[in-house]
């Protein structure tokens, strides 16, 4: 993104972020929650309204919990690993979440008091993942969802330094992000819908070791899950994988020429634009009876997906597995 200053990179993820937290799809979230490891159970086992698709893996795989312990996750947005770490440090334990976002915290902050959690094991606190509002050698484990990878890059090691500053001895690092598999070409990377849907800011996996072991910590792993980053492109809002939003190739011709939600070309799939305009690539047009992916009556929805990840031009779609993945991201602070 270096066609753009931090300053302007951090407004735009926030105003992306802030259309995010007033998602509804419950469906949405819970297809990639699972397409990246989460189970049932932990579905289960969160406040409704905390997953928002937002992951890029399941962090608290690979953290180990135990009873007693605080955990802290950087970028916590409505809370949901914060939710599910919770439940494993128990009430002896903390789980705490920083994020910049006023609407994420207060979605979070909400859905807290609905489950009825106590500030001393749950709270959400704003701050800077750069500059982490919490004294040293507070945390037993710090995790992060897909967070990263929006900070601009020349900020990034300052993540790492904060993690190993805050972390006891000790302490391990869980991070789930999605990192480039080679380097990216300069029209994806200057592409704003594709940064703040956390591909066009990915670094690759060799910057991710140096910056933690500059940081001071040692027993790096980072590996990549295999799973499937175009996850985000072709759900819909039912969580129903395929259909108008499916990879490439897999849209008739015909189809393709119609106007429809995955329109040619200058139609954007952008929830966030679409609430502030008229139509959009996911509503027909006013003559037209139905969408490719739903009837009429739903057409408030969005028949692509929600504000999430990236928003992507149709008939540009690429296979986004070709120049990304999905990393696990362990490490220890001795």
């Amino acid at each position: 993104m270096d066609t753009r200053n931090t300053s302007q990179i951090y407004d735009e993820v926030a105003k992306h972020y802030s259309a995010a937290s007033q998602t509804t799809s419950v469906k949405y979230g819970e297809t990639v929650a699972k397409s990246f490891g989460y189970t049932e159970e932990e579905l289960a086992n969160i406040p409704e309204g905390a997953n928002l698709g937002l992951s890029c893996g399941n962090p608290l795989a690979i953290t180990s919990l135990r009873e007693g312990e605080t955990v802290i996750d950087l970028g916590s947005g409505a809370g949901f690993d914060v939710f599910l770490a919770a439940t494993r440090v128990g009430p002896t334990g903390r789980s705490i979440g920083i994020d910049f976002n006023d609407d994420m915290l207060a979605r979070a902050n909400s859905l807290k008091a609905s489950r009825g959690f106590p500030d001393s094991q749950v709270s959400f606190i704003k701050g800077s993942i750069t500059a982490i509002p919490l004294e040293s050698d507070t945390a037993d484990c710090i995790i992060s969802n897909c967070v990263i990878n929006l900070v601009p890059e020349a900020e990034k090691p300052l993540v790492f330094k904060e993690m190993h500053r805050v972390l006891k001895s000790g302490g391990r690092v869980a991070v789930s992000d999605i990192l480039a598999k080679k380097p990216l070409p300069e029209k994806l990377r200057n592409d704003i819908a594709m940064y703040v849907g956390c591909i066009a800011g990915a670094s690759e996996k060799q910057q991710y070791e140096n910056w933690l072991k500059e940081a001071g910590f040692e027993h790096v792993l980072i590996q990549d899950t295999g799973a499937d980053i175009n996850v985000y492109l072709d759900t819909d809002e039912d969580g129903n994988r395929g259909g108008c939003c499916a990879p490439p190739g897999t849209v008739k011709k015909e189809e393709e020429k119609s106007s429809s939600c995955c329109a040619p070309k200058k139609t954007e799939c952008a929830p966030a634009a679409a609430a502030a305009a008229s139509s959009s690539c996911c509503k027909p047009a006013a003559e037209t009876t139905s969408s490719c992916c739903k009837p009429v009556e739903k057409k408030e929805s969005s028949c692509c997906k929600p504000a999430a990840k990236p928003e992507v031009e149709a008939e540009e779609k690429e296979d986004l597995n070709e120049w990304v993945g999905s990393y696990k991201i362990y490490a220890v602070k001795n």
